[in-house]
């Protein structure tokens, strides 16, 4: 179990990567000139936006009364990146290839979200108090949902073959 102290030092860490990340994702998603590239990093940019304010009010609610609040709100607008990705890459037309720099992007933000994923369980798995624990949980699942975007992200930028195989529906065709 992690000291107060500790959890808090965690929360100041998280605040920060949730900050860095939005900054990543808007740059990111001004560079771009791929459509689906563009579409998901602003969506995860406003995820993070979201994320880091709940995040900043819970540091400031933890710090002034020395405890975990009372209340929090546990309901996070759940993240649309998937279907946002399956739509764009599914509705077919004229998609421009995604180019070297959003692949190394979409690596870094994988990289991000492996982190986060992990920081934020870490969080959970360091406290006892059951709303805490919810809601860390709560974050560390965003963070997966990200996670799990981007690498259907990459996996359509390097192998659209296979990953226009493996999410088409299969099907019998009557032969």
């Amino acid at each position: 179990m992690k000291s107060k102290g500790q959890r808090l030092n965690a929360l100041e860490v998280a605040l920060e990567n949730e900050k860095r990340e939005r900054e990543f994702y808007i740059e990111n998603a001004k560079r771009t000139k791929n459509p689906v590239g563009r579409a998901m990093f602003e969506q995860i940019a406003d995820d993070e936006l979201e994320h880091y304010g709940r995040l900043s009010e819970l540091h400031k609610r933890w710090k002034k009364d020395s405890k975990w609040p009372d209340k929090v709100q546990l309901a996070i607008r759940k993240s649309t990146v998937r279907d946002l990705f399956n739509k764009t890459v599914g509705g077919g037309g004229d998609i421009p290839p995604g180019d070297v720099d959003d692949l190394k992007a979409v690596k870094i933000a994988i990289d991000f979200e492996t982190r986060g994923i992990q920081h934020y369980a870490d969080l959970r798995d360091g406290s006892s108090d059951t709303n805490e624990r919810a809601f860390f949980d709560l974050l560390s699942s965003m963070e997966r949902e990200h996670y799990l975007s981007l690498k259907d992200t990459e996996e359509f930028m390097t192998d659209p073959v296979s990953w226009y195989r493996r999410t088409e529906s299969p099907g019998l065709d009557g032969a």
